[in-house]
């Protein structure tokens, strides 16, 4: 007879499988080789059939017999449980199939295009896999023709923005076939076969795809699309049912539109004092307007080549390297960070920076890749906080190290699927990265400011645009407003929400509860508390859900307590 651990191990391994079959351009960015051959089917039968996986696994773990299992097996169910009702929702809404953005993980073209450029193919089995993937991607592109159209005629109306957005990264990709983010993979090979089957495959099949999927955009969606009034989830059929799951499964909490919204506002009249103090350290005045002017405009505080970039990140990084036995468990390994520079292409439709994992094989190290486009756009002091979130001590010492726990391997590779505490780590370290002196100046102490006040906004105007139905130029204008940054990235981010509702939250909500935690145990603890015991008790058990850190912290809280 199968123990309840034992089957608990089975449904763990269930829903892993599941989930990176059903987005196994997902499983590539998160480090699972295995995958890189498959392309999914972006169909809404699919959709259906996974949503149905997810709600099965998950019954069956409810009547588990949970009376023997040990604390870690407990964790390990509530993790698993909270994983399958997110998936279920995910494949159920079909977000990303009812907002056609080129965003990233917001649609699964923008997905596919990251995966595609982060494979290498330095050996047989990952180049059969690149052009088994390949080879698939004609027919997943009329996939996704067909798909829209479905969503379409049942009156999921998707924004003027996002199309042309789609339109825009699609066309580039349909142009010159040398630049072609789906070849580089096959340009580094040394195998020249390599590179002419990837060629074959894309000038028969994948290049007459792209091309269906563009006409299904021009001639179907872009006519009826919704004009940048109307950009909210709110705006098409179980719209606000939709966005309320959105926001539990991304912050991992349920916290009300109305609480996430009033939020932003509060910690953005906290920032205010901030603002005064930096502003008079670095440039002798207080007043915020006039420091975020400044910092927008001076030609001096902005870089002049993409090596000035890599070189301020890269110093960073290993500022914060050199500082980790001072706030990290002294017996915790961190493997390498790279840094990699994102093309010009990839940096039109990405954020300023991300974290692309560690591959789960060993053969690929972790890396923050970095859009480097256009230098001289770009502000200096921006990116060590920049580095700090994604690097160390932010998502790459949290997420490297998950990898290396003793946990379930369907809990040592979660990114968006615990949102909350991801992005809130990301955040929080970048504060932390100013108590530890890691900002090289106060100049660049304003970089963490304006992404909290960012972060903030995102509460603000994710919510104004789902829940209070707010325009476009609304949301450009309040971000503007209340941040230091440009015009141009302040509309990228505004359409980031629109084609992602909810998940902008993560960040600000995510950090607030793990200070929170933080301040119940220093105050509990005084002299007693131990910062890099702390961290470890909160990341030791990987990414979780925000109850789950909670619970962890506590526990660890109370032993402390007890000795």
């Amino acid at each position: 007879m199968t123990s309840g651990a034992q089957r608990l191990t089975e449904l763990g391994d269930a829903y892993f499988e599941t989930r990176h079959r059903y987005d196994p351009f997902n499983a590539t960015l998160l480090g699972l080789s295995e995958y890189d051959g498959l392309v999914g089917d972006p169909s809404a039968e699919a959709s259906a059939t996974a949503a149905d996986a997810f709600a099965a696994i998950r019954a069956e773990l409810a009547e588990l017999d949970t009376a023997g299992f040990t604390e870690a097996q407990l964790v390990d169910a509530e993790v698993l449980e909270a994983l399958l009702r997110n998936a279920e929702d995910d494949a159920r809404d079909s977000i990303w199939a009812r907002a056609a953005s080129s965003a990233g993980y917001a649609s699964r073209q923008g997905t596919l295009f990251q995966a595609i450029a982060a494979v290498s193919v330095d050996d047989d089995l990952s180049a059969e896999r690149y052009l088994q993937r390949l080879g698939g991607l004609g027919d997943y592109f009329r996939g996704l023709a067909a798909r829209y159209r479905h969503e379409l005629a049942a009156g999921f109306t998707p924004t003027r923005l996002a199309v042309t957005k789609a339109l825009g990264q699609l066309r580039t990709e349909l142009g010159d076939p040398s630049h072609a983010v789906l070849l580089r993979p096959a340009a580094a090979a040394t195998d020249p076969s390599v590179r002419q089957r990837a060629e074959r495959f894309l000038e028969d099949s994948v290049r007459p795809g792209i091309a269906a999927l563009i006409e299904a955009f021009e001639n179907d969606l872009l006519p009826v699309a919704r004009n940048d009034d109307h950009v909210g989830i709110r705006e098409v059929p179980g719209g606000d049912e939709m966005y309320a799951r959105a926001l539990r499964n991304h912050t991992t909490t349920d916290l009300t539109p109305e609480q996430i919204h009033q939020l932003g506002l509060d910690v953005l009249a906290q920032l205010e004092a901030r603002w005064a103090d930096v502003g008079q350290a670095a440039f002798g005045v207080t007043d915020r307007k006039h420091i975020v002017e400044r910092l927008r405009t001076d030609p001096d505080l902005r870089f002049q080549t993409t090596d000035e970039i890599v070189e301020v990140a890269t110093a960073a990084l290993k500022r914060a390297e050199e500082a980790l036995p001072r706030y990290f468990p002294a017996d915790w390994s961190v493997g390498p960070c790279d840094t990699v520079e994102l093309t010009a292409e990839e940096s039109a439709n990405s954020a300023m920076a991300y974290y692309r994992p560690p591959a789960d094989d060993g053969s690929r190290n972790g890396a923050q890749c970095l859009a480097t486009a256009d230098p001289t756009s770009r502000h200096r002091w921006e990116y060590e906080s920049l580095t700090f979130h994604e690097s160390v001590p932010g998502h790459h010492l949290q997420l490297a190290t998950s990898q290396q726990l003793d946990i379930p391997r369907y809990r040592r590779h979660l990114d968006v699927e615990v949102c909350g505490f991801n992005e809130g780590w990301g955040l929080y370290s970048e504060e932390f990265a100013d108590e530890l002196g890691l900002y090289s100046s106060d100049v660049a102490r304003f970089g963490m400011l304006s992404f909290m006040a960012l972060r903030a906004c995102r509460l603000v105007v994710d919510t104004g645009i789902h829940y209070y139905g707010w325009s476009r130029q609304q949301a450009v204008d309040f971000m503007f407003e209340n941040t230091a940054t440009t015009l141009d990235h302040v509309e990228h981010e505004v359409d980031r929400y629109v084609s992602w509702p909810g998940q902008a939250c993560a960040y600000m909500v995510g950090k607030t509860e793990i200070q929170r935690m933080r301040r119940r145990a220093e105050e509990a603890l005084g002299d007693a508390f131990d910062l890099p015991s702390f961290h470890g008790a909160i990341i030791g058990n990987g990414a979780v859900p925000l109850s789950v850190a909670d619970a962890a912290t506590r526990r660890w809280q109370e032993t402390r307590t007890a000795a």
